[in-house]
C-alpha cells in the first residue's frame, strides 16, 4: 500500500465526514469511505445494539444486513460480540470463516452461505462512549491482511469522532426544535385558557403523563390544531 496516498485520501474523508449535514450522511460516508479505502472489502455496514436487537446503518450492500440479521436471531457472531465492548474485542480480523465453527458454531456456516468469506470488525468508540461497530466483509476468504486492518482501524477512529460528534449536534438541535415547540404550544395555552406559563406547562407535563405521550409530541399536536 502506498502509505502517503492513503493518508492523504484519509485527510481528505476526514474534512468530508465533518462536513456532512446529518447522522445519516455521516455514517453512509463511514461506510463508502470504507469500500473505497480498505483493501479486499466488498461491503461494509455499523451495527449497533439496543439491548439485544440489532439495527444496521448506512449498509453499502444487503449482505451487511443478512449478516447483522443472522447474529441477532442466533445471539452470536462477531459483530455482535464487537458492538458488546464490554464482552467483546475493540478490533477482529477473521482470515476464513470457515475457520471459526468452533467459536461461532452457528453463525459461522450461516454466514458462509450468504456469501462472506472473511470479516473485520471495529469497534466505535470515544472516551465517553461506544457507538457501535463498523463491520466490513468479502466474499473471499483470506481478503483482509494486517494492512487492511490497520487501513480499517484508522478509518475507524476517524469515523468514531465523527459519528459522535454528528449525533451530538443532531440532539442539540432536536432539543432546540422541542423547545421551541414547547414554547409555541405553552403560548397557545395561555391565550386560549387564560394561563400563566407556568400553568400552561404544567397543563403540558400532566397531559403528558397521563397518556403516556412525549411531551414534544403534546406541543406538536397542540400546535397542528390550537387544542389538546
Amino acid at each position: 500500500m502506498d502509505w502517503g496516498r492513503f493518508a492523504q485520501q484519509m485527510a481528505a474523508m476526514a474534512r468530508d465526514l465533518l462536513a456532512q449535514d446529518s447522522v445519516a450522511g455521516t455514517l453512509e460516508r463511514i461506510t463508502g469511505s470504507a469500500i473505497e479505502l480498505v483493501e479486499g472489502c466488498d461491503a461494509a455496514g455499523i451495527l449497533v445494539l439496543h439491548d439485544r436487537q440489532v439495527e444496521t446503518l448506512a449498509p453499502t450492500r444487503q449482505l451487511a444486513v443478512d449478516s447483522d440479521r443472522l447474529q441477532e436471531h442466533l445471539g452470536e457472531g462477531p459483530c455482535f460480540d464487537a458492538a458488546r465492548s464490554s464482552l467483546g474485542e475493540r478490533v477482529f480480523r477473521i482470515s476464513d470463516l470457515t475457520a471459526a465453527r468452533q467459536r461461532w458454531p452457528a453463525y459461522a456456516p450461516q454466514a458462509h452461505k450468504l456469501g462472506i468469506g472473511s470479516m473485520m470488525g471495529f469497534l466505535l468508540y470515544t472516551d465517553d462512549e461506544d457507538l457501535g461497530a463498523l463491520n466490513l466483509y468479502s466474499r473471499e476468504p483470506g481478503a483482509f491482511t494486517a494492512t487492511s486492518e490497520t487501513a480499517g482501524l484508522l478509518l475507524a477512529s476517524h469515523a468514531a469522532v465523527a459519528f459522535s460528534a454528528a449525533r451530538t449536534h443532531a440532539q442539540m438541535e432536536d432539543a432546540v426544535a422541542s423547545r421551541h415547540t414547547i414554547g409555541e404550544a405553552m403560548g397557545i395555552l395561555m391565550g386560549a385558557r387564560h394561563l400563566t406559563e407556568d400553568q400552561a406547562f404544567d397543563v403540558l407535563r400532566r397531559y403528558s403523563q397521563e397518556q403516556n405521550v412525549k411531551l414534544r409530541e403534546v406541543a406538536r399536536r397542540i400546535c397542528a390544531h390550537g387544542r389538546l
